[in-house]
């Protein structure tokens, strides 16, 4: 990436189109969850709706067949001839829209159908109403026509648990029974109410849940009552105009609610769609689960309005990414002309080009200056060359005189001179460093401000851009920090040059942001393991200068993807408490052969890109604050450094 235009760009464009699509993702996944979660809240109050009017139908029902069985007019019923009573009975069922409504006298209450509990209730002068299953026999005693209306053909459904059964002939009864004790007579009145194909029942429990919406949502939601796992009354459609009578139930939810006896609230597949759906299991009289009585809205409707939401953050995001740019370019183009033109100067000095100079750039900013000052250091640097030049000629013209006596001293005066180079290279680095740095701050500065006159220009209205204008803070605030390490880094006297007490895990940390811009241009996971260790006294820039050397070196061998891992704890040497920090990366390792000599001066494994001084001059910093510096190949590939540094006596004693 070497187009200054391209790397101002993704500067810019980075919140926007990595940070900002993370925290949408964030706030989509939550917004998402919990409107899923109210589509729960939502079918299980609709199930409990549901569940109640079940109830005041089994209570209403109760209460009717109480109310003939103490009226005065049964009582003298009871003593005319059977017929009337028969009559007076069917008078009452059709009444109350009972399917079947009898008296069993106190002698008969021994018979068949004392194996009700609900009849053994009433018997014992309780009035009871629960669901009971009837056999189809039993639904013949009282009519054929309850019989077959309670028939009904099994329809294969895909995911339901594998039956031979082709029928289901059963019927699920709303079964009440009240005691009867009037003058002369005690007995038990015996009523109910087959659920098998009862369509008002069920369209009931769907108008009560679902067209009486309080919310408007016009959900389209389904009601089913099943007999064991069979639906034997549902407002579900199988086709247009015909309802799902037959079909069963997933094994999935048949085994949690019939088998487990938990309320299902969850998504599920019903006959031919996914719903929201709620499940309750039903029992009878004997304590036995018996069926289930479902709600469940449409799920589709909700899925189309998520999705519609997402493809609307999507089109927004990808707007202002498609604004943003272009704005950005042109507003830019003041910062682009005079760096090209820099950079052109000194591509015209690599030539071998010294007279190369920017001239005026139309500029009086910070970026006017720095191009100006360079063709300053060009002319100086021109000067300097020809001195150097006439300097050299003098120089070979004397050491052709000299003897062959001075070769020794002449190769170690070279060794001596490389090695004043590279002090020198290393101070101008560290000058131009915190030059930048310095420079860095002034446009940060009008950053800053700029945006709060832009809350100041905007007052009540700066809510709508709050979002952009806090992202930029940060980002200030994070460029603010960035320089403050720089700093400390290029000039450490500035900030301490004396061995102080220092806490080794802040100081790893102040270390890691300045290297960040390394570590996150490559796919390198940067782990920490910080254990409690004790304070070391030393130089905190020559300490850092160590770290960020180790750090970096790891960085290089893994060449681009790997697990840099900073591990510090305390162990002691020698009964000499301290401090351990080891650097481990995941590259290739050292040579065996080469283990030895990685420490001593001007030893590298990049000729034309490092200096070789970087490891020697950590031994050297390490060695003078009394601690001690090693390497070593791990069994895995890799290799780990470790720096030992004792404890600070001073701050152990206090």
């Amino acid at each position: 990436m070497k187009s200054v235009r391209l790397r101002l760009l993704l500067l810019a464009l980075l919140p926007i189109s990595v940070l900002m699509p993370l925290l949408l993702v964030l706030a989509m996944t939550r917004w998402n969850a919990d409107y899923d979660d109210m589509l729960i809240a939502n079918v299980d109050s609709d199930l409990r709706i549901a569940e109640q009017y079940l109830g005041r139908i089994l209570a209403g029902t109760g209460t009717d067949i109480r109310s003939v069985s103490e009226s005065s007019l049964f009582s003298d019923v009871l003593l005319a001839p059977p017929r009337e009573q028969v009559r007076f009975l069917d008078q009452r069922r059709a009444e109350l829209q009972l399917d079947f409504l009898y008296y069993i006298s106190g002698d008969d209450l021994s018979g068949p159908t004392s194996k009700w509990p609900v009849i053994a209730a009433a018997a014992a002068g309780s009035l009871s109403s629960r669901i009971d299953v009837f056999s189809a026999s039993e639904l013949a005693s009282f009519s054929p026509e309850l019989e077959q209306r309670a028939r009904i053909p099994l329809i294969e459904t895909e995911a339901a648990v594998p039956t031979a059964r082709t029928t289901e002939d059963r019927g699920m009864v709303v079964h009440a029974a009240s005691p009867v004790t009037v003058l002369g007579h005690d007995g038990v009145l015996v009523g109910g109410i087959l659920l098998n194909r009862n369509l008002d029942f069920i369209d009931t429990i769907n108008a009560l849940v679902y067209l009486s919406d309080s919310a408007g949502e016009n959900r389209q939601g389904t009601a089913t009552l099943f007999l064991d796992d069979t639906r034997v009354s549902t407002n579900v459609r199988l086709f247009e105009d015909v309802r799902a009578l037959g079909t069963r139930v997933s094994a999935s939810v048949r085994h949690r609610v019939l088998n487990l006896g938990q309320t299902w609230l969850d998504r599920a597949f019903v006959v031919n769609d996914w719903y929201i759906s709620g499940y309750l299991p039903l029992t009878d009289s004997f304590g036995s689960r018996v069926g289930m009585l479902y709600v469940g809205f449409l799920e589709a409707p909700y899925q189309g309005a998520k999705r519609a939401a997402y493809w609307t953050i999507v089109a927004v995001f990808i707007g202002v990414l498609v604004i943003s740019a272009p704005l950005f370019l042109w507003l830019a183009k003041g910062i682009f002309f005079p760096l090209e033109r820099m950079t052109q100067t000194m591509k015209r000095v690599e030539r071998g080009d010294l007279a190369a100079r920017n001239g005026a750039v139309g500029s009086q900013d910070e970026i006017g200056q720095v191009a100006a000052h360079l063709d300053t250091l060009l002319n100086q640097v021109q000067e300097r060359d020809q001195a150097l030049r006439d300097w050299a000629e003098e120089l070979n013209a004397r050491v052709d005189k000299r003897t062959t006596e001075l070769s020794a001293a002449n190769a170690k005066l070279e060794d001596t001179f490389k090695q004043l180079v590279m002090s020198e290279k290393l101070a101008s680095i560290g000058e131009i460093t915190a030059g930048v740095a310095h420079e860095i701050n002034n446009p940060v500065a009008v950053i800053q401000g700029n945006v709060d006159v832009i809350r100041m220009t905007l007052d009540e209205r700066s809510t709508e851009v709050e979002t952009e204008l806090t992202l930029i803070d940060n980002q200030v605030l994070r460029i603010d920090a960035i320089v403050g390490k720089l700093l400390q880094f290029a000039r450490p006297t500035e900030f301490g040059a004396f061995e102080e007490s220092v806490d080794i895990a802040p100081l790893v940390e102040d270390c890691l942001v300045l290297v960040d811009h390394v570590t996150s241009k490559q796919t390198i996971t940067v782990k920490r393991i910080f254990g409690p260790a004790p304070l070391v006294n030393i130089n905190p820039g020559e300490l850092q200068q160590v770290v960020i050397n180790l750090v970096m070196n790891a960085v290089q061998a893994m060449k681009g993807s790997g697990t840099l891992i900073l591990n510090l704890q305390s162990q002691s040497r020698d009964g000499c408490e301290g401090a351990l920090l080891s650097v481990t990366d995941s590259g290739p390792g050292i040579d065996e052969k080469n283990l030895g000599s990685v420490f001593n001066p001007f030893y590298t494994t990049k000729p034309g890109e490092g200096t070789g001084l970087g490891l020697s001059i950590s031994q050297t910093l390490i060695q003078r604050a009394g601690g001690l510096i090693s390497v070593r190949n791990l069994a895995q590939p890799g290799a780990q450094f470790s720096v030992w540094l004792p404890a600070d006596v001073q701050t152990k004693q206090q």
